[in-house]
C-alpha cells in the first residue's frame, strides 16, 4: 500500500512538471505545451463579445478568439486586448470608424465635435491648394492650410480646431488629430450611428474646391457639396489614423 502511494505521488509530480508535446516527441525546452503540425492549426475557444464579458474572473493571459471582432483577444488582468481593430471600437482616444489591412490600420473619430460654428480658413479668398483626397489626405491638407493661413490668423478655424485637439486616455495623450479629407469625411458619415454625437448639420472637410469654396458633407442625408464659402460657419469633427 505504501509503495503504491509513493508510485502515485511520483506519477502526479511527473505529470505536473513534464512538458507536453502534441505532434512531437521532443517539445521545445522553453514550452510547457508544444503543438507541432504542418497541416493543422491551433483552435482556441471561440465566442462573441457578450459571451467573453460573461467570463467570471478571467486570469491574466486568458486567450480567446472573438467572433464579433474577428480576432484573437487576451486578458491582461484589467481589460481585453485584441490583435485586430474593428468599427465601433473605443480605441486611440476615440471611436474606430474605418479599418483596412485586416483591422491592423484604420481611422478614429473624436468622441465629440471640436466646433459647431467654424470657418474653413482665416482668409476667404485664398487658394491654398489643399486639394488632396483619400485615406491620409486630410493630414496633408491640414498641414498646408495651417502653414498658409495660420500665421496671420486672428481666430481659430476648422483645421486649427483639429490640429490643437488632444485627449488623454489611460495616461496616453493623443495629439495627432486632423481635419478629414472629403473621402475620409464620407467614411465617417457612413458610420455616424456607430460613432455617435453628430448633428444633422454640414461638416467641413479639409479638401479645398477653389479659392473661395471648400467641400462639406451634410450629415442629415450624406450629400457632399463643393460650393460652401470658406467664411461660412460649419461643424468640425477631428480624426486620426492608426
Amino acid at each position: 500500500m505504501k509503495q503504491l502511494l509513493i508510485s502515485a505521488l511520483l506519477v502526479i509530480t511527473f505529470s505536473a512538471n513534464a512538458q507536453v508535446g502534441v505532434g512531437t516527441t521532443t517539445p521545445a525546452a522553453s514550452a510547457q505545451l508544444d503543438v507541432t503540425s504542418t497541416t493543422k492549426g491551433f483552435l482556441p475557444p471561440r465566442m462573441d463579445s457578450t459571451q467573453r464579458n460573461a467570463i467570471v474572473s478571467p486570469p491574466a493571459g486568458l486567450t480567446i478568439y472573438n467572433t464579433t471582432s474577428k480576432g484573437f483577444e487576451c486578458y491582461n488582468g484589467t481589460a481585453w486586448y485584441g490583435t485586430v481593430h474593428f468599427i465601433g471600437e473605443r480605441y486611440g482616444g476615440g471611436f474606430v470608424f474605418y479599418v483596412y489591412d485586416g483591422g491592423q490600420h484604420g481611422l478614429i473619430a473624436a468622441t465629440a465635435d471640436q466646433s459647431t460654428n467654424s470657418q474653413w480658413s482665416s482668409a476667404s479668398f485664398t487658394n491654398v491648394r489643399a486639394k488632396a483626397d483619400g485615406i491620409g489626405a486630410g493630414l496633408k491638407n491640414t498641414a498646408i492650410i495651417i502653414a498658409i493661413m495660420g500665421p496671420g490668423a486672428t481666430f481659430p478655424f476648422a483645421a486649427t480646431f483639429c490640429n490643437q485637439y488632444s485627449v488623454t486616455v489611460s495616461a496616453v495623450t493623443y495629439g495627432d488629430w486632423y481635419l478629414p479629407s472629403k473621402y475620409e469625411l464620407n467614411l465617417m458619415y457612413l458610420q455616424k450611428a456607430v460613432v455617435g454625437g453628430f448633428a444633422d448639420r454640414s461638416y467641413w472637410s479639409s479638401s479645398e474646391n477653389d479659392s473661395t469654396t471648400a467641400w462639406t458633407q451634410d450629415f442629415t442625408n450624406g450629400t457632399q457639396q463643393n460650393w460652401q464659402l470658406k467664411d461660412f460657419g460649419h461643424y468640425v469633427r477631428a480624426i486620426r489614423a492608426f
